[in-house]
């Protein structure tokens, strides 16, 4: 999100940006509602006193964890690591015991929030740079089927959408962090933004 931002707010900073997982447009519809849900599971915890707590409010980061769940998880590659309903109880309780402990309440929702006036859409066509967007299939923060980015993309003067597959390499929103998927994308951009032969650097 920070590179459609960073690209359209300094124009002449950069020669090349990739965003990975994400949309140039308001969070809104499921994605900011799943954010909110999160924020109101912790926020309507008793134990959170109004982010005076003394403790971790942990029905409230339980709720927010399941929230969010949905959003950035991948269910092939859930049904791969838990393919029995005793692994995925185990699992789903240990991850969730795993974010209580290291989840900082009010942190959470400092970040859960932070997004709520981004939106880059109104100012896509002053970007520069050669601009990469690659989103996954399996991300349902930014499903494919929306067709925003299909629309988006078309407003920066030197824009591609790509859009990876799902497959056994895909982890739904935790795509972004693996460039092994996304990596070869990455080359081909810093090749098409470096400068024509005969011409100075930058």
């Amino acid at each position: 999100m920070h590179c459609w931002v960073w690209a359209e707010t300094y124009p002449d900073f950069m020669d090349a940006c990739m965003a990975n997982a994400s949309l140039p447009v308001e969070i809104a519809g499921r994605n900011r509602m799943t954010r909110y849900a999160g924020i109101q599971c912790v926020k309507n915890d008793p134990a959170w006193k109004g982010g005076e707590y003394t403790e971790p409010p942990a029905e409230g980061l339980r709720g927010a964890y399941t929230s969010m769940m949905w959003m950035t998880s991948s269910p092939w590659q859930m049904q791969r690591r838990s393919p029995t309903r005793e692994k995925t109880e185990k699992g789903f309780d240990m991850a969730v015991e795993g974010f209580i402990r290291r989840q900082d309440a009010n942190d959470f929702i400092y970040a859960m929030d932070a997004s709520r006036y981004y939106n880059p859409e109104p100012r896509l066509g002053t970007i520069k740079c050669t601009f990469y967007a690659v989103n996954s299939a399996d991300d349902e923060c930014n499903p494919p089927e929306m067709g925003i980015l299909d629309t988006c993309i078309k407003k920066v003067p030197k824009g591609r959408y790509i859009l990876l597959p799902t497959t056994e390499l895909t982890s739904g929103h935790g795509t972004h962090s693996n460039p092994t998927i996304w990596g070869n994308y990455l080359v081909e951009l810093m090749k098409a933004s470096e400068p024509k032969q005969g011409l100075a650097k930058k």
